[in-house]
């Protein structure tokens, strides 16, 4: 499972689960988990080379958030059970094609373009699950050119995570290796080429770096 993002099927991406994000995007606070689909292939591991920018948008807002990765097959997995289907962890970022996303929004469209682009899931890679006493406490932060832009607690999510194992396997399957995201706290922005992000989660020794590039189209 240390490779998770070379076996992994899907990466299942739940949106507005801090009040506040909601809150500081004009949007309702759920009354149920919402979630979305990003692609595989839009995993970049830390060490392995930079955000890209597509040349198509102009506002892209960094979202740091907790990964949480499975480890067994389950479907219709019971809430009392739900931790035993986690295998460990990762530290993430969910990139937003936030004019992508409004051009999105405004046409009722599926958000795949604004969420999907190559790079545009970065991670520290795998965290074993004995790593994070308690996986309902745990802080995260991102920083933008050394400026601190993000820090919120994993006890502020509306959906704890046996709540959102739970929920989405009654909808898909969950596999080995797959990838819950688990929504971002408030305090996105944008970035710019040139620039450097940090983020990391309190206690742990996993900070991750990423530098921003412009992809420019052959």
């Amino acid at each position: 499972m240390n490779k998770f993002w070379e076996t992994g099927r899907k990466i299942v991406a739940v949106g507005r689960n801090y009040a506040e994000h909601a809150k500081e995007l004009g949007n309702q606070v759920p009354s149920q988990p919402f979630f979305f689909l990003k692609p595989t292939s839009s995993y970049l591991l830390q060490g392995t080379g930079p955000i890209e920018i597509p040349s198509e948008s102009s506002d892209i807002h960094h979202e740091v958030e907790l990964g949480v990765v499975i480890g067994k097959k389950g479907r219709d997995i019971d809430l009392n059970s739900a931790m035993d289907y986690v295998s460990g962890y990762t530290l993430a970022l969910d990139m937003t094609s936030r004019d992508q996303q409004s051009i999105a929004k405004a046409k009722s469209l599926p958000w795949t373009i604004s969420k999907g682009y190559d790079t545009f899931c970065p991670i520290s890679g795998f965290i074993p699950k004995e790593k994070i006493e308690d996986v309902n406490n745990v802080e995260l932060w991102c920083s933008v050119d050394g400026q601190l832009k993000q820090k919120g607690n994993t006890n502020q999510m509306i959906f704890n995570i046996p709540q959102l194992i739970h929920f989405i396997s009654t909808i898909m399957t969950l596999e080995s290796g797959d990838l819950i995201l688990t929504g971002t706290p408030s305090g996105v922005g944008p970035v710019r080429p040139g620039q450097v992000i940090k983020c990391g989660i309190s206690g742990l020794n996993n900070d991750m770096q990423f530098d921003i590039i412009l992809r420019k189209k052959n």
